[in-house]
């Protein structure tokens, strides 16, 4: 029976479940949809399209060494992709669709779409798990919901592991050579500018520079994660993620690379190596989020009762934001960061997430599109989790009354200036305690600090708290509760 491997989100020929299936099953083509419409719907970022087609060219190699020819089609959106796949199946006589699953309600509703209208041609569809380790619905709480709060959800994927580990495909064999050719792969997809050529350096393609970073990271920094994570002048994380968003790169590897340098323990051994380990189940919590509440798909708050926040219409505090010139060095560094690299460290996504929802007061929402129209690795789950964890909006969230001070996160964990001086050569010459607020040294409310040009601070931190508490103090008390 003829195959065809519908790629998504799991752009690599090792360890894919579907692709292992399809070929396994019989001679297989491969197939990748390109949807700018939809991509821009979903505020992805040049950035991500860029690398996603970069990935694919890679990719495309890959598959030519196992002879699997791989077609590109067109379809603005997904409302297209039924009938898209119907005429290719027609026309290669394919049998069988193997498809890794996805989790976002749209991605949801293509598939099902996609699977009905074949079904009905007797064109079979194969769902398979490969983006995550336990298949959502598989972990639940003992009234049979999903679970709510990451330290229960990572207890119970403990227990699941215990019993067995995820285990890795292997890289099929080559098949025999099919008579069809593989599609050119554009360069650029309409809608989206190419990056700068300095920000597609610092993230190559391909599975081989995935792996090779996944290797480097578990023999010399990942022992370290623990202390060095918070660190953003310090390489103390893994930047793997654009790969994992990608699917260049499996959960499964991260898993067994963490396992095979940590004795086999994922809940014991090397602090810095557990702690990583719990990162992807927090990846993975967020992934299950997207099945059990289908809400946070579509821009609504996981806490239902925080919809009546009253939020703050300040498109000008936002712009400054968006730019980089709150006045607040450790904001304006990481969100310089974000429009350089296309990437923000963890802990600052944490800090600048916190100070637009709380000290500015501005929709949450706000921030998760500007994130996503910008980040390479942008991905809904994870994106969302974030900010609404920082917004305490969400499951899991921090309490309301919990506000990051940007200033004493600053002198925290940036604690030389080094990464506000990269970032904001401006205040280089600064010395380790006026960096964090210049304000604070005697800077003039223009804005001028002896030669250098940096705006003073746009809001009080300390009357910005207090608005941000007495917003979420007047809610019902069912929405704050943890």
């Amino acid at each position: 029976m003829q195959q065809l491997i519908w790629f998504r989100s799991d752009l690599r020929v090792r360890d894919n479940s579907a692709l292992s299936a399809a070929m396994a099953a019989g001679p297989t083509l491969a197939l990748y949809l390109l949807s700018p419409g939809q991509w821009l719907q979903h505020n992805d970022a040049p950035a991500k399209i860029d690398f996603w087609l970069r990935n694919l060219r890679e990719l495309q190699g890959e598959l030519a060494a196992l002879n699997v020819p791989l077609l590109i089609r067109q379809v603005d959106d997904w409302r297209e992709a039924p009938n898209a796949l119907l005429q290719l199946c027609r026309q290669h006589a394919i049998s069988q669709v193997q498809i890794n699953d996805e989790y976002g309600v749209h991605e949801s509703r293509r598939d099902v779409a996609c699977a009905r209208l074949l079904e009905s041609q007797g064109i079979g569809l194969q769902r398979h798990l490969d983006q995550l380790l336990f298949q959502p619905g598989s972990l639940l709480t003992q009234s049979g919901s999903y679970f709510q709060v990451f330290s229960q959800f990572r207890k119970a994927c403990y227990r699941r592991l215990q019993i067995a580990l995820p285990r890795c495909w292997p890289l099929p064999m080559a098949q025999v050579p099919l008579p069809v050719s593989s599609d050119p792969i554009p360069n650029q997809v309409a809608g989206f500018a190419s990056p700068s050529t300095s920000l597609q350096q610092l993230w190559p393609a391909g599975e081989a520079e995935a792996q090779r970073r996944l290797t480097a990271f578990a023999d010399e920094q990942m022992q370290h994660y623990e202390q060095q994570r918070d660190l953003p002048a310090v390489p103390g994380t893994s930047q793997l993620s654009s790969y994992l968003a990608a699917g260049v790169l499996s959960p499964r590897q991260c898993l067994h690379a963490a396992l095979a340098s940590n004795q086999g323990e994922f809940d014991s051994g090397n602090p810095g190596v557990v702690c990583w380990i719990n990162e992807l189940l927090w990846r993975e919590f967020y992934k299950h989020i997207l099945v059990g509440y289908p809400r946070v798909s579509m821009g609504r708050a996981f806490r239902q009762g925080t919809e009546s926040l009253p939020w703050r219409d300040a498109p000008t505090e936002l712009a400054a934001w968006q730019q980089g010139r709150t006045g607040i060095p450790i904001i304006d560094a990481a969100m310089r960061q974000l429009l350089a690299t296309g990437w923000m460290h963890n802990r600052l996504r944490m800090i600048v997430a916190m100070f637009l929802s709380k000290n500015l007061l501005i929709d949450w929402r706000e921030g998760e599109r500007f994130f996503m129209r910008h980040l390479i690795d942008g991905d809904l789950a994870a994106n969302n989790g974030g900010w609404q964890w920082s917004a305490s909006t969400g499951t899991d969230s921090a309490p309301y009354f919990r506000i990051f001070n940007p200033l004493s996160q600053s002198a925290k964990f940036d604690p030389h200036g080094r990464f506000i001086r990269h970032w904001l050569p401006e205040l280089a010459g600064l010395n380790n305690k006026e960096i964090h607020n210049p304000a604070a040294s005697g800077q003039p409310a223009g804005g001028l600090f002896g030669d250098v040009d940096y705006p003073p601070p746009m809001v009080d931190l300390g009357q910005s708290r207090l608005r941000a508490l007495a917003a979420f103090k007047g809610l019902p008390r069912s929405a704050t509760a943890d």
